[in-house]
């Protein structure tokens, strides 16, 4: 099966991720209307926000049928978790309507922990060793904690918990105690199961994979920057910049990454059935040149697809259409050798509290393009037709160059340009990569 030669198509999500794929998706000469469920200020450009939740299925529904939608590209992880491909294939109006991203049991490959690390086990995927702890069994847990794994100690709700449900803490009766209030609901329904695993030390690399559920291809890997002070240091956030590609993802390195766990993934997904046609971020670590992995989602990471997707070369919807029809094989995935690093702007106070409707100057009119560099809205809106903060996570700057220090820097004086009241960017991304 085919698209249409020109298509159009329904991108869900709001944020940082889905202007990238707006952008990237729109210079298709393939691309006849493109429409982003909410979008933000930035996405308007790309082409045309509609006020619409990616979770509310029924009117996404009539709205796919009122405006003729061939393609539906799911950003977020929560319509896959909630089952929004699974409501397209029970709807005989809709079926026939593709949906990127997979069905509800697959997307538990990011909505449960426990769920991700058995599917691990059982295809001989690497990863840390862990124990299932529930209000049933609490007490086994803390012996588990106590005698089974060395500190740090690392505890993740089971469910989702907007990237704040993993706890990494060196003292053991700290760990003991922490473990009690999740299963008590610190994260709600999120933590009411509570997965422990063993501390993997090393440096973290963001693998992307598209399928099409039979055959896969590896895209650019990533490294991205949690932490909100230089050096790593602080509280955790949802990401305060990213580079591709990674110096130490060595062809040798990958080979490894290639053989031991994307292979053994995508057969997994095969072998059981799985309905997956889509996107696998693999979140590994690399421990003394061996791949573990960490933890999988089920769409593309943020702010990783910022400097993905500007790597990739080749015709966005042409992947996309391999991936929905299963044609992927056939496709011809090219990449840049240029090195893309993406540096992200948060708003003053995050990740705690923090205000909104900050205007925002120096940004690029009616596009994206600011200088050498790329500007993607993640948290902004429109308010009185000017452009205003809407999120922590305020605009992500990428540029291209031939190195990580041109690169980065190049997106640094992209910075310089814009203002809002409280803008923060780390000013050492990619830094200890050299």
């Amino acid at each position: 099966m085919k698209l249409p030669q020109t298509v159009n198509i329904l991108l869900l999500g709001g944020g940082g991720r889905e202007h990238a794929f707006a952008w990237k998706i729109a210079q298709s000469p393939r691309l006849e209307k493109l429409f982003i469920a909410p979008g933000n200020a930035g996405t308007k450009a790309c082409g045309m926000n509609v006020d619409l939740d990616p979770s509310n299925f029924p009117a996404i529904k009539q709205f796919v049928l009122n405006n003729y939608i061939n393609l539906v590209v799911v950003g977020p992880e929560q319509p896959l978790v909630d089952g929004v491909k699974d409501y397209f294939l029970s709807d005989p109006e809709i079926r026939n309507i593709p949906v990127v991203g997979p069905a509800q049991e697959a997307a538990r490959l990011e909505g449960s922990k426990e769920y991700a690390k058995a599917f691990m086990a059982r295809h001989g995927v690497p990863t840390a060793a862990y124990f299932t702890v529930t209000a049933s069994n609490v007490e086994e847990g803390c012996e588990f904690l106590a005698s089974k794994v060395k500190a740090p100690y690392v505890l993740k709700a089971d469910g989702l918990a907007a990237g704040k449900g993993v706890l990494i803490i060196d003292d053991l009766a700290e760990a003991q105690n922490e473990l009690r209030e999740m299963l008590s609901g610190k994260f709600g329904a999120a933590s009411k199961k509570v997965v422990i695993e063993e501390f993997l030390s090393g440096i973290e690399v963001s693998v992307f994979v598209a399928t099409d559920g039979k055959s896969y291809k590896i895209l650019p890997e990533a490294k991205d920057y949690k932490r909100i002070g230089e050096g790593d240091t602080g509280l955790n956030t949802g990401g305060m910049g990213a580079v591709s590609p990674v110096p130490f993802a060595t062809p040798e390195f990958m080979e490894k990454v290639r053989t031991r766990i994307v292979e053994p993934t995508v057969r997994g997904i095969r072998q059981e059935g799985l309905d997956y046609t889509g996107f696998i971020f693999i979140g590994l670590m690399n421990c003394g040149g061996e791949p573990m992995v960490i933890e999988y989602n089920v769409r593309m990471g943020d702010p990783e697809t910022e400097v993905v997707l500007p790597r990739i070369t080749s015709d966005m919807i042409d992947l996309l259409e391999g991936i929905a029809h299963g044609t992927l094989g056939e496709k011809t995935l090219e990449v840049t050798p240029q090195t893309a690093a993406t540096v992200v702007c948060v708003s003053g106070g995050y990740p705690g509290d923090y205000p909104k409707g900050k205007p925002i100057s120096g940004l690029p009119a009616g596009g994206s393009v600011l200088g050498n560099s790329i500007v993607f809205h993640a948290g902004t809106a429109l308010k009185e037709g000017r452009v205003v903060t809407s999120g922590g996570r305020v605009l992500a700057v990428t540029s291209l160059g031939s190195s990580i220090p041109a690169a980065t820097e190049r997106s640094y004086d992209a910075i310089a340009k814009i203002d809002y009241e409280g803008l923060y960017c780390r000013r050492d991304i990619g830094r200890d990569l050299l």
